[in-house]
């Protein structure tokens, strides 16, 4: 068995959203299996000094048009940037490590929804009762994922992943 793809990902990454888009197909045409890891790059830049890129004299505009053009470039067309940009994304990545800790494939499901809820339908995802509402959409149990968001283990979880992507020499 091929090793799986590690795909750390931001749920407020523009990047992050278009890759999402290509990750499952990717992983399937070489025979592997995709880990759904979030992180948030607010801890992340911390560490490494970074910060995001609309955030940055000359970047900031420039990376909005990039995100565009990079959307087309790879035939994601119902990209749009959200009305509330960035967002802290605790909520969703605690959700999402939630479900995959109980079934891998929810958990994939709720990870492509919930950046579809973002990245196409502008719906504040930071917000832990609709991120809960999007994975109910996939047929999670809302109650269950709303309470994940506030369960100590699974904040413990999310800490250790962005760890992880640090060690990883992610940023």
């Amino acid at each position: 068995m091929k090793a799986p793809i590690d795909f750390y990902f931001d749920f407020s990454s523009p990047y992050g959203y278009l890759a999402s888009q290509k990750i499952d197909s990717l992983a399937a045409k070489h025979g592997r299996k995709v880990n759904w890891r979030p992180v948030l790059l607010g801890a992340i830049f911390k560490t490494t000094g970074g910060a995001p890129l609309t955030h940055l004299p000359l970047k900031g505009e420039y990376s909005k048009r990039d995100f565009a053009r990079s959307a087309r470039f790879h035939g994601v067309a119902d990209f749009t940037m959200p009305s509330v940009f960035p967002i802290a994304s605790q909520a969703p990545a605690r959700i999402l490590l939630w479900a995959a800790a109980h079934d891998p494939a929810l958990g994939s499901r709720i990870a492509h929804a919930l950046y579809r809820a973002y990245f196409v339908d502008n719906r504040d995802i930071s917000n832990p009762d609709i991120a809960a509402d999007v994975a109910a959409e996939t047929g999670a149990d809302r109650a269950a994922a709303r309470a994940a968001v506030d369960d100590p283990a699974i904040k413990d979880s999310l800490k250790r992943e962005v760890d992880a992507a640090i060690a990883a020499g992610v940023f």
